[in-house]
């Protein structure tokens, strides 16, 4: 018989389901199992008197161990877990007999989040962690089909790479043969060659390093970044629009598909966000930040957004807009990569996306005119460094800009927890395993 999910399941049918074991109370008449698979729960009832020689089988299981069950699913006003219940004819253990786990903590404490990292493949087996990792998957799939929607071509770039990719974070560099390579920073120059290459509308989800030692909730050294560019924009706010409209698609999906389940076990209320999203310019962010709630800084600090501010923003949006996203213009040139287009002031055509107090995108309009983009890769001593790069645009690249979200980082902000917690596997400056 073939294997059923728990979902799909028949009433009054024979089923052979398989799981995890979560909970098990072996009684001296009856067995009752608790089973779980991805898509639900169910419990085993066992009757011992018409399974005497079933004993020594039931005595070795223990939970988290993997069975195989097949037996008459019927309904139960009793049962509280789906209102039924199987009552089984076969089972079968089909994995070692688990071990007790090593990361379960005295009741009402919580286990510390290293020793639950090194054994994540237990902690990941908690419903929360379950809803997570699906409610990312769903978000970035209707990420990817707002865009292929919009005619984007998926690609996937190369992570070696032989320079630097951005001028705000460090690389890590690799021992390549007989030369150095380093991991890629972000996929923006092969992006930005996609749209030399005439292919007009791209993105990719691939991996992203770092190279920094923070060690704050958001940060980490390796993470799946979701990162699109597009051709012919008349100027970055083309850029913003594209954005808000695919954030906006894709929350509505998960809002409908799991927003009863993330209220249930979190607590949280999924806000899909209203078009179009508030824009500030950066100085008059600082302005009312200090009228509103008293926080100053520095004039050499109003050129980027330090960090207490962008945590402010949060109230800020949320007191002047209602609303939990907020676009932020007027970065100062010297905090911009040196591929960020500059108006006439020499102001870079970019933002920031603050979502809750946290970044979680930069975009831009790209400078694609040759003379222009050397000029300013002069200014920041990059030249030789990015030549290869600089080939893109000698032979014709239409205007066009692009922005990268990380994933993980929504993931954390959506369910209020660390990037730890929010990422399948995590990578800092301290853990390389599992």
């Amino acid at each position: 018989m073939q294997r059923r999910m728990i979902k799909d399941i028949k009433l009054k049918k024979i089923n052979k389901v398989s799981g995890f074991v979560e909970n098990i109370r072996n009684k001296k008449s009856m067995c009752f199992i608790v089973l779980r698979d991805i898509s639900g729960k169910l419990q085993i009832t066992i009757e011992k008197s018409k399974h005497p020689n079933w004993d020594e089988l039931l005595s070795k299981i223990t939970i988290d161990t993997v069975i195989e069950v097949e037996g008459l699913i019927l309904k139960s006003e009793y049962v509280k877990l789906n209102g039924m219940e199987m009552y089984p004819d076969k089972i079968k253990i089909i994995s070692s007999i688990a071990e007790p786990s090593p990361i379960v903590a005295p009741k009402g404490e919580e286990t510390n989040i290293d020793l639950r990292l090194d054994y994540r493949w237990i902690d990941l087996r908690t419903d929360k962690n379950t809803l997570m990792f699906k409610v990312q998957s769903c978000f970035v799939n209707k990420c990817r089909e707002f865009l292929v929607n919009d005619d984007f071509i998926e690609i996937h770039t190369p992570k070696l790479i032989g320079a630097e990719s951005e001028s705000g974070a460090g690389v890590f560099k690799v021992d390549y043969f007989d030369k150095s390579a380093f991991l890629a920073q972000s996929p923006q120059f092969y992006k930005q060659m996609a749209m030399a290459a005439g292919f007009e509308r791209i993105f990719e989800t691939g991996p992203v390093f770092r190279a920094e030692k923070f060690a704050s909730r958001k940060h980490a050294t390796e993470f799946t970044g979701l990162d699109l560019e597009f051709s012919y924009i008349k100027s970055y706010k083309d850029v913003m629009k594209l954005e808000e409209k695919m954030l906006n698609y894709a929350f509505k999906a998960v809002k409908q598909k799991y927003g009863k389940e993330i209220k249930e076990k979190f607590g949280i209320d999924v806000i899909v966000p209203k078009l179009p999203f508030p824009v500030m310019d950066l100085h008059d962010v600082y302005d009312e930040l200090e009228k509103r709630y008293g926080y100053k800084v520095d004039e050499s600090e109003k050129g980027d957004l330090t960090t207490e501010g962008e945590r402010l923003v949060e109230k800020l949006s949320k007191d002047m807009f209602g609303h939990e996203f907020l676009f932020i213009t007027g970065y100062s040139a010297s905090c911009r990569a040196f591929y960020h287009m500059r108006d006439k002031y020499g102001v870079p055509c970019g933002y920031d996306l603050i979502w809750k107090g946290c970044e979680i995108t930069t975009g831009a309009q790209r400078e694609h005119r040759y003379d222009v983009l050397l000029k300013q890769c002069k200014e920041k001593g990059l030249e030789r460094d990015v030549e290869f790069y600089l080939n893109f645009f000698k032979y014709g690249c239409p205007p066009h800009g692009g922005f990268g979200i990380g994933v993980d980082r929504i993931t954390m902000i959506l369910f209020n927890e660390g990037i730890k917690d929010a990422m399948f596997i995590f990578r800092g400056p301290d853990r390389l395993n599992p």
